[in-house]
């Protein structure tokens, strides 16, 4: 089993929420999020907030480099994220056509790496701690999941 990332992203000419029936984008989109739930293979996902209200940091410079707003073209955009495991890409690209997203949107399926994309770098000393870096890095994420639920 692997796990993908499904990006959705939209061209700028997609429908914003103002012009749609919003009960009924949130119930299809919770309907399709039921539906991998049922299926074992969602691990999770989110909706981002517009990009104009974020922010980018960009390492160009000896310094970070702070600009807000979107950075580069609406099309380089995405909205939100779906992490799935399955057992081959095309399992996952079946599940992101899936997905309830009208005209103007795109799903970007894209293989999350693990262990066997370092095979060549068996005998480098960062991969033969990997499974320590691995163990730490679950322990970090369980901790906060603690503190986003407190």
């Amino acid at each position: 089993m692997a796990k993908y990332m499904l990006i959705m992203r939209n061209s700028g000419s997609v429908e914003s929420f103002e012009d749609m029936d919003f009960e009924a984008v949130i119930n299809a989109m919770g309907a399709y999020n039921e539906a991998m739930t049922n299926a074992g293979i969602l691990i999770g996902g989110d909706g981002l907030t517009d990009a104009t209200k974020g922010a980018v940091v960009e390492f160009t410079a000896d310094a970070p480099i702070v600009t807000d707003g979107p950075y580069g073209e609406v099309h380089e955009l995405f909205n939100g994220f779906w992490t799935i495991q399955v057992a081959t890409q095309e399992e996952a690209v079946e599940w992101a056509s899936r997905a309830p997203l009208g005209p103007g949107n795109k799903i970007e399926v894209r293989r999350i790496t693990d262990e066997t994309d370092f095979a060549d770098y068996a005998d480098n000393d960062y991969i033969k701690n990997e499974p320590e870096l691995r163990r730490r890095g679950e322990e970090l994420r369980e901790q906060s999941a603690g503190t986003e639920s407190s």
